[in-house]
């Protein structure tokens, strides 16, 4: 998606009257923010870990890469597929389709820590097994650019017993932002015919902290992949030919969090219709014989569950936690969003919607579209709208 980043640098690279005040507001917003985030964690020296609910903070400790992620993980990812985790009601955003693609997208807040996202995308004529290893690919995911804001990527460690791997990663921001770091853990799980996957952010002493990149902390995007049957009509009786990706995903990069869904909701989809282009060509590289790489091997590595009373005893840990079943999920809940009334000049309130929004994309699904909608639905936006500034 290298279009995002190069359509932004043009519009900010042209000379303009407003250029120095775009900028000030945008210092200052990224500034302020970081510096706050900073002074957070000094004075805590607590580490957030990507959870469903962002009520809780783990005090920095380093497990080993077999146990990183565990059954709990497994649990919280399964009632969040379920819509049994008691959070709050999901927001439709939007729905999307391609001739071999159809995408849902949902949005929540919950009471502390950034917005949280959840999308289904359903590719046609792929198997769980092929988008498993495509997700999984690493090596792929640099090579064929399709998430080209990660540039480096390194295992740690790995765990050849559960497929549990421990991974560095650096994604690309713009130049006036520091790009961010990661060091997430990520396991596997088979469940009945789908798999589970845990992504997370976990703490790292082998691997110092540095001004630049930053290390992002807050980190989780997990995922459901399942068969499901075809919704174009093109099973021609042969069954479930389709493969449904459920996404959960949410982190923290230091930036304001209502800056992050204008830019979001602009720009998502044009960024997320170029991962299935991503996945033909994966898929064709596949049948021409080339070989699995090591990170998509590792993914192959799956911890197999029954799933004969999983579900009973999930929802009944549940239960006996919470004291009754959480709320219902609102998937069809319409968007009430209202905009907000500017509290300063117009000029100046879309400058620093327009900065901070652009500031924010740095980050995954997956794992980096969001940073890139972020970006897209800005430069798409302040295009249209420069002449009025």
């Amino acid at each position: 998606m290298g279009y995002v980043l190069s359509a932004v640098g043009r519009v900010l690279e042209q000379p303009t009257a407003w250029g120095a005040a775009w900028e000030m507001a945008l210092g200052t917003a990224v500034q302020q923010r970081e510096g706050d985030k900073d002074a957070v964690q000094r004075n805590r020296g607590t580490v957030a870990l990507g959870r469903s609910s962002e009520t809780e903070t783990a005090t920095a400790r380093e497990e080993p890469v077999a146990v990183a992620v565990g059954m709990a993980d497994l649990v919280n990812l399964w009632r969040l597929v379920e819509g049994a985790d008691g959070g709050p009601a999901w927001t439709k955003m939007m729905e999307k389709s391609l001739p071999t693609m159809t995408y849902r997208a949902w949005r929540r807040d919950a009471q502390t820590g950034p917005p949280q996202y959840q999308s289904s995308s359903i590719f046609e004529n792929a198997s769980p097994e092929e988008v498993r290893d495509f997700f999984g690919d690493d090596e792929f995911r640099m090579s064929n650019r399709w998430d080209d804001m990660l540039i480096y990527h390194k295992t740690l460690e790995e765990c050849r017993t559960t497929g549990t791997m421990k991974v560095h990663w650096v994604r690309k921001f713009p130049f006036f932002c520091s790009d961010r770091e990661y060091i997430i853990a990520r396991r596997i799980w088979k469940l009945g015919g789908a798999y589970y996957c845990v992504t997370k952010g976990i703490p790292c002493s082998s691997i110092p902290r540095r001004s630049r990149p930053r290390r992002v902390d807050l980190y989780y995007s997990s995922w459901c992949i399942r068969a499901v049957e075809s919704r174009r009509g093109n099973g021609g009786g042969r069954g479930a030919t389709a493969c449904e990706v459920l996404l959960f995903h949410h982190e923290d990069m230091g930036i304001p969090y209502e800056i992050a869904k204008l830019g979001i909701r602009q720009g998502m989809w044009g960024c997320v219709k170029r991962i299935e282009p991503g996945l033909r060509a994966y898929q064709q590289a596949r049948a021409a014989g080339a070989p699995p790489s090591r990170s998509a091997l590792m993914a192959r590595i799956n911890t197999k569950v029954s799933a004969d009373g999983f579900a009973r005893r999930s929802m009944e840990s549940l239960s006996s936690s919470s004291g009754g079943d959480g709320p219902e999920t609102a998937d069809d809940a319409q968007e009430t969003e209202n905009k907000k009334p500017a509290t300063r000049s117009h000029a100046a309130a879309r400058l620093l919607v327009l900065g901070g929004a652009v500031a924010l994309a740095c980050c995954t699904l997956d794992q980096g579209l969001l940073t890139k909608a972020l970006i897209f639905g800005v430069a798409r936006r302040f295009v249209g709208q420069r002449k009025t500034l």
